[in-house]
């Protein structure tokens, strides 16, 4: 017999797969760029969220089955709710920038760290109750626990976000020079903050890159062969 899931075209290793590349985007952009300012952060945290929202948003009837949309759906949500926030311009700005990135890692985090965390202790498909007894449980299955697994990394990637962000002082200033070079430059928080967001984007992307090449076992309930009767003597 063949599951529900299996038979969809999209599989939880396709978001997976479009979630890293959006986040591996972001990174790029961020580390090739030689300006670190607010406007500059904001716009590239905007274009990976609305990305990463609609990639999410699509996948509550691409992907997952009645029952298990409920965290794409609230995820995709807030992540795109937060691009869009970050797209306005009056908002560009270092406090904009902090303001929405540590509010929107903290939500989303706790979002897929939850769900993550749900899947994981719920009970798998069951295949230890006995023939002609009735399961009580209800039929909803709550997924592979790699998939399960890989939520509670990535929420807890996004919350320590949250956390790295949040104690970098905004206004912070230094200037050093390199004598070498001959030139002064000036560190800041917005620079270490938007250095920041570029590293969590770089490894949320190994991470869901790895992970959505990586193989997995069927999630399809297989029927076990039924046992072949025994053989009986031929009478004398």
């Amino acid at each position: 017999m063949t599951s529900a899931s299996s038979a969809r075209t999209f599989d939880v290793r396709h978001v997976q797969l479009a979630r890293a590349a959006f986040a591996a985007l972001a990174a790029l952009m961020i580390t090739f760029s030689p300006d670190h300012s607010a406007p500059v952060g904001m716009s590239v945290f905007s274009g990976f969220a609305i990305a990463t929202g609609l990639v999410l948003l699509l996948a509550v009837w691409l992907v997952y089955p009645a029952g298990r949309r409920w965290p794409a759906a609230a995820l995709g949500g807030v992540t795109l709710a937060a691009g869009m926030v970050g797209g306005l311009m009056p908002l560009r700005t270092i406090a904009g920038f902090f303001a929405v990135v540590i509010t929107w890692a903290l939500v989303s985090g706790l979002l897929e760290l939850i769900a993550g965390w749900r899947g994981l202790r719920s009970p798998r498909a069951r295949r230890d109750v006995a023939p002609g007894v009735a399961d009580a449980r209800p039929a909803i299955d709550p997924g592979p626990r790699s998939d399960s697994r890989d939520g509670v990394v990535v929420g807890a990637l996004g919350i320590l976000l949250a956390l790295a962000l949040a104690v970098v002082p905004a206004g912070y200033s230094l200037q050093y020079t390199i004598e070498d070079a001959q030139q002064t430059f000036t560190l800041t928080g917005i620079i270490i903050g938007v250095g920041i967001f570029g590293a969590y984007a770089a490894i949320v992307a190994v991470y869901l890159g790895i992970a959505g090449f990586s193989p997995r076992k069927d999630a399809a309930v297989t029927t076990a062969p039924a046992a072949a009767p025994a053989d009986q003597k031929d009478p004398a």
